[in-house]
Protein backbone atom coordinates (compact mmCIF):
# COMPACT_ATOMS: atom_id res chain seq x y z
CA UNK A 1 0.00 0.00 0.00
CA UNK A 2 1.77 3.24 -1.24
CA UNK A 3 1.95 5.63 1.92
CA UNK A 4 0.37 8.53 2.12
CA UNK A 5 1.77 11.93 1.06
CA UNK A 6 2.07 14.18 4.13
CA UNK A 7 1.78 17.46 1.68
CA UNK A 8 -1.96 15.44 0.67
CA UNK A 9 -2.92 15.40 4.25
CA UNK A 10 -2.52 18.91 4.44
CA UNK A 11 -4.57 19.79 1.57
CA UNK A 12 -7.85 19.86 3.11
CA UNK A 13 -6.93 22.10 5.46
CA UNK A 14 -5.59 24.69 3.49
CA UNK A 15 -8.81 24.31 1.57
CA UNK A 16 -10.92 25.35 4.80
CA UNK A 17 -8.90 28.07 5.62
CA UNK A 18 -7.60 29.69 2.82
CA UNK A 19 -9.11 32.76 0.78
CA UNK A 20 -8.15 32.64 -2.74
CA UNK A 21 -8.95 36.63 -3.45
CA UNK A 22 -6.37 37.36 -0.84
CA UNK A 23 -8.18 40.21 0.85
CA UNK A 24 -8.14 40.40 4.87
CA UNK A 25 -4.22 39.28 4.47
CA UNK A 26 -3.24 39.14 8.31
CA UNK A 27 -6.68 37.71 9.59
CA UNK A 28 -6.51 34.84 7.08
CA UNK A 29 -2.66 34.65 7.82
CA UNK A 30 -4.62 34.21 11.57
CA UNK A 31 -7.26 31.68 10.86
CA UNK A 32 -4.51 29.42 9.30
CA UNK A 33 -2.53 28.80 12.49
CA UNK A 34 -3.30 25.52 12.93
CA UNK A 35 -2.18 24.82 9.51
CA UNK A 36 1.06 26.59 10.52
CA UNK A 37 1.03 24.19 13.34
CA UNK A 38 0.66 20.79 11.81
CA UNK A 39 3.45 21.87 8.99
CA UNK A 40 5.89 22.96 11.87
CA UNK A 41 5.08 19.29 13.45
CA UNK A 42 5.42 17.61 9.49
CA UNK A 43 8.95 19.05 9.35
CA UNK A 44 9.85 18.03 12.69
CA UNK A 45 8.59 14.32 11.64
CA UNK A 46 10.69 14.62 8.15
CA UNK A 47 13.84 15.63 9.48
CA UNK A 48 14.70 13.41 11.87
CA UNK A 49 12.46 10.32 10.63
CA UNK A 50 14.99 8.52 8.89
CA UNK A 51 18.11 9.39 10.79
CA UNK A 52 20.02 6.89 12.61
CA UNK A 53 20.90 9.30 15.62
CA UNK A 54 17.85 11.42 15.32
CA UNK A 55 18.08 14.74 17.57
CA UNK A 56 22.04 13.56 18.26
CA UNK A 57 22.55 15.59 15.43
CA UNK A 58 21.63 18.80 17.15
CA UNK A 59 23.73 18.28 19.29
CA UNK A 60 27.16 17.07 18.12
CA UNK A 61 27.03 19.74 15.68
CA UNK A 62 27.82 22.69 18.24
CA UNK A 63 30.31 20.66 20.44
CA UNK A 64 32.76 20.07 17.17
CA UNK A 65 32.68 23.54 16.32
CA UNK A 66 33.32 24.74 20.10
CA UNK A 67 36.28 21.81 20.15
CA UNK A 68 37.81 23.35 16.55
CA UNK A 69 37.24 26.93 17.51
CA UNK A 70 38.74 26.99 21.11
CA UNK A 71 41.33 25.35 19.77
CA UNK A 72 42.03 27.64 17.44
CA UNK A 73 41.26 31.10 18.05
CA UNK A 74 41.48 30.14 22.00
CA UNK A 75 44.66 28.05 22.22
CA UNK A 76 46.39 28.65 18.95
CA UNK A 77 45.81 32.45 18.59
CA UNK A 78 45.21 33.27 22.12
CA UNK A 79 42.46 35.68 21.50
CA UNK A 80 40.99 36.82 24.93
CA UNK A 81 37.63 35.20 26.32
CA UNK A 82 37.45 38.33 28.76
CA UNK A 83 37.65 36.45 31.85
CA UNK A 84 35.17 32.97 30.61
CA UNK A 85 36.41 29.76 29.54
CA UNK A 86 37.11 29.99 26.07
CA UNK A 87 34.73 27.00 25.37
CA UNK A 88 31.63 28.25 26.69
CA UNK A 89 32.44 31.86 25.95
CA UNK A 90 32.59 29.68 22.18
CA UNK A 91 29.64 28.36 22.77
CA UNK A 92 27.50 31.06 23.65
CA UNK A 93 28.31 32.67 20.75
CA UNK A 94 27.62 29.10 18.45
CA UNK A 95 24.33 28.83 19.95
CA UNK A 96 22.88 31.95 17.77
CA UNK A 97 25.17 31.59 14.81
CA UNK A 98 23.99 28.19 14.02
CA UNK A 99 20.57 28.79 14.68
CA UNK A 100 20.66 31.64 11.94
CA UNK A 101 22.66 29.68 9.67
CA UNK A 102 20.76 26.43 9.60
CA UNK A 103 17.32 28.02 10.15
CA UNK A 104 18.07 30.85 7.48
CA UNK A 105 19.30 28.46 4.54
CA UNK A 106 16.19 26.01 5.58
CA UNK A 107 13.50 29.01 5.39
CA UNK A 108 15.15 30.30 2.00
CA UNK A 109 14.88 27.15 0.13
CA UNK A 110 11.33 26.83 1.86
CA UNK A 111 8.91 28.25 -1.09
CA UNK A 112 10.90 25.90 -3.27
CA UNK A 113 10.90 23.13 -1.40
CA UNK A 114 6.65 23.23 -1.13
CA UNK A 115 6.32 24.15 -4.72
CA UNK A 116 3.68 21.28 -5.03
CA UNK A 117 1.59 23.17 -2.11
CA UNK A 118 2.42 26.26 -3.57
CA UNK A 119 1.22 25.53 -7.02
CA UNK A 120 -1.80 23.80 -6.55
CA UNK A 121 -4.18 26.24 -4.01
CA UNK A 122 -3.95 29.12 -2.03
CA UNK A 123 -2.69 30.10 1.23
CA UNK A 124 -1.02 32.94 2.94
CA UNK A 125 2.89 31.78 1.93
CA UNK A 126 4.17 33.48 5.13
CA UNK A 127 3.64 30.61 6.56
CA UNK A 128 6.41 28.34 4.77
CA UNK A 129 9.16 30.23 6.03
CA UNK A 130 8.15 30.60 9.24
CA UNK A 131 7.77 27.14 9.64
CA UNK A 132 10.81 26.91 8.96
CA UNK A 133 11.95 29.32 12.20
CA UNK A 134 9.90 27.71 14.31
CA UNK A 135 11.18 24.00 13.52
CA UNK A 136 14.77 25.60 13.95
CA UNK A 137 13.47 26.43 17.47
CA UNK A 138 13.67 22.60 18.48
CA UNK A 139 17.47 22.50 17.69
CA UNK A 140 17.97 25.53 19.26
CA UNK A 141 16.56 24.40 22.30
CA UNK A 142 18.23 21.55 23.14
CA UNK A 143 21.36 23.22 22.15
CA UNK A 144 21.12 25.30 24.95
CA UNK A 145 20.31 22.50 26.68
CA UNK A 146 23.66 21.10 26.26
CA UNK A 147 24.94 24.28 26.99
CA UNK A 148 23.37 24.93 30.46
CA UNK A 149 25.25 21.10 31.40
CA UNK A 150 28.80 22.32 29.93
CA UNK A 151 28.45 25.67 32.23
CA UNK A 152 28.04 23.75 35.07
CA UNK A 153 30.23 21.90 34.17
CA UNK A 154 32.67 24.99 34.14
CA UNK A 155 31.41 26.53 37.61
CA UNK A 156 29.62 29.20 35.76
CA UNK A 157 25.91 28.58 34.95
CA UNK A 158 23.79 31.83 33.69
CA UNK A 159 22.67 34.05 36.36
CA UNK A 160 19.99 36.89 36.58
CA UNK A 161 21.09 38.05 33.33
CA UNK A 162 19.35 35.11 31.73
CA UNK A 163 15.94 36.97 32.02
CA UNK A 164 16.88 38.97 29.15
CA UNK A 165 17.71 35.99 26.92
CA UNK A 166 14.17 35.65 25.38
CA UNK A 167 14.67 39.31 24.10
CA UNK A 168 17.71 38.32 22.19
CA UNK A 169 16.15 35.09 20.78
CA UNK A 170 13.12 36.98 19.93
CA UNK A 171 15.61 39.69 18.08
CA UNK A 172 17.07 36.63 16.29
CA UNK A 173 13.87 34.88 15.20
CA UNK A 174 12.72 38.21 13.16
CA UNK A 175 16.42 38.65 11.75
CA UNK A 176 15.86 35.19 9.86
CA UNK A 177 12.66 35.33 9.09
CA UNK A 178 13.10 39.59 7.25
CA UNK A 179 16.38 37.86 5.63
CA UNK A 180 15.06 34.56 4.56
CA UNK A 181 11.69 35.99 2.88
CA UNK A 182 14.28 38.11 0.68
CA UNK A 183 16.06 35.51 -0.45
CA UNK A 184 12.93 32.50 -0.57
CA UNK A 185 11.11 35.10 -2.74
CA UNK A 186 14.56 35.57 -5.11
CA UNK A 187 14.75 31.87 -5.23
CA UNK A 188 11.57 31.57 -7.20
CA UNK A 189 13.28 33.20 -10.50
CA UNK A 190 16.56 32.81 -9.64
CA UNK A 191 17.47 29.75 -8.78
CA UNK A 192 21.50 30.79 -8.30
CA UNK A 193 21.10 31.89 -4.38
CA UNK A 194 20.45 27.72 -3.18
CA UNK A 195 24.58 27.64 -4.34
CA UNK A 196 25.19 31.07 -3.06
CA UNK A 197 23.93 30.84 -0.11
CA UNK A 198 26.09 28.04 1.55
CA UNK A 199 29.42 30.56 0.50
CA UNK A 200 27.54 33.96 2.20
CA UNK A 201 27.11 31.39 5.63
CA UNK A 202 30.68 29.86 5.46
CA UNK A 203 32.10 33.96 5.35
CA UNK A 204 29.35 34.91 7.84
CA UNK A 205 31.12 32.60 10.49
CA UNK A 206 34.13 34.70 10.33
CA UNK A 207 32.83 37.81 9.84
CA UNK A 208 30.69 37.82 13.15
CA UNK A 209 32.17 37.09 16.45
CA UNK A 210 31.54 33.29 16.82
CA UNK A 211 34.95 31.50 17.53
CA UNK A 212 35.77 35.47 19.41
CA UNK A 213 35.03 37.89 21.23
CA UNK A 214 33.96 41.10 19.58
CA UNK A 215 36.35 43.31 21.87
CA UNK A 216 39.21 42.02 19.40
CA UNK A 217 37.97 44.46 17.06
CA UNK A 218 39.60 47.70 17.12
CA UNK A 219 37.58 50.45 18.57
CA UNK A 220 37.48 53.01 15.42
CA UNK A 221 35.56 50.25 13.72
CA UNK A 222 33.03 49.01 16.14
CA UNK A 223 30.26 50.79 14.83
CA UNK A 224 30.66 50.05 11.21
CA UNK A 225 31.33 46.18 12.40
CA UNK A 226 27.72 46.71 14.25
CA UNK A 227 25.67 47.11 11.03
CA UNK A 228 26.01 43.21 10.91
CA UNK A 229 22.70 42.42 13.23
CA UNK A 230 24.16 38.92 14.19
CA UNK A 231 27.36 41.03 16.06
CA UNK A 232 24.93 42.55 18.60
CA UNK A 233 22.79 39.29 19.11
CA UNK A 234 25.89 37.01 19.98
CA UNK A 235 27.01 39.70 22.22
CA UNK A 236 23.88 39.85 23.62
CA UNK A 237 23.51 36.09 23.89
CA UNK A 238 26.93 35.87 25.70
CA UNK A 239 26.01 38.98 28.13
CA UNK A 240 22.65 37.19 29.13
CA UNK A 241 24.23 33.40 29.50
CA UNK A 242 28.00 34.91 30.80
CA UNK A 243 26.77 37.70 32.82
CA UNK A 244 29.44 40.84 33.14
CA UNK A 245 32.40 38.91 32.07
CA UNK A 246 31.46 39.59 28.26
CA UNK A 247 31.03 43.40 27.69
CA UNK A 248 27.68 44.35 26.18
CA UNK A 249 27.38 47.86 24.51
CA UNK A 250 23.89 49.47 24.09
CA UNK A 251 25.05 51.45 21.13
CA UNK A 252 25.63 48.52 19.12
CA UNK A 253 22.56 46.74 20.16
CA UNK A 254 20.50 49.65 18.87
CA UNK A 255 22.18 49.36 15.15
CA UNK A 256 21.51 45.82 15.39
CA UNK A 257 17.78 45.89 16.01
CA UNK A 258 17.64 48.86 13.97
CA UNK A 259 19.06 46.48 10.97
CA UNK A 260 16.97 43.93 12.20
CA UNK A 261 13.47 45.32 11.86
CA UNK A 262 14.74 47.39 8.66
CA UNK A 263 15.54 43.73 7.35
CA UNK A 264 11.91 42.14 8.67
CA UNK A 265 10.10 45.42 7.42
CA UNK A 266 11.36 45.22 3.83
CA UNK A 267 11.30 41.57 3.47
CA UNK A 268 7.73 41.18 4.07
CA UNK A 269 7.05 44.34 1.82
CA UNK A 270 9.42 41.81 -0.79
CA UNK A 271 7.42 38.96 0.21
CA UNK A 272 4.23 39.77 0.03
CA UNK A 273 4.09 42.12 -3.31
CA UNK A 274 5.38 38.83 -5.13
CA UNK A 275 3.63 36.13 -3.21
CA UNK A 276 0.86 35.80 -5.74
CA UNK A 277 3.22 35.57 -8.36
CA UNK A 278 5.12 32.52 -7.39
CA UNK A 279 2.25 29.83 -8.18
CA UNK A 280 3.25 30.59 -11.84
CA UNK A 281 6.88 30.74 -11.25
CA UNK A 282 7.89 27.49 -9.63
Amino acid sequence: MQEASPDRDLLPLIMITSNPDGKNYWSEFWRSRELLGMMVWRDIIVRYKQTALGLSWALMRPLAMMLVFSLIFGRLAHLPSNGAPYPLMVFAGLLPWLFFSSTFSDASNSVIGNANLVSKVYFPRLIIPLTSVLVGLVDFMLALLVYLVISFFYGLPPKFHVIILPLFLLQLCLLILGCSLWVAAMSVWYRDFRHLLPVVLQLGVYLSPVGFSSTVVPDKWRHLYAFNPMVGIIDGFRWSLLGNTQPLRIDEIGISCMVTLLLLWSGLRFFRRNEHRFSDAI
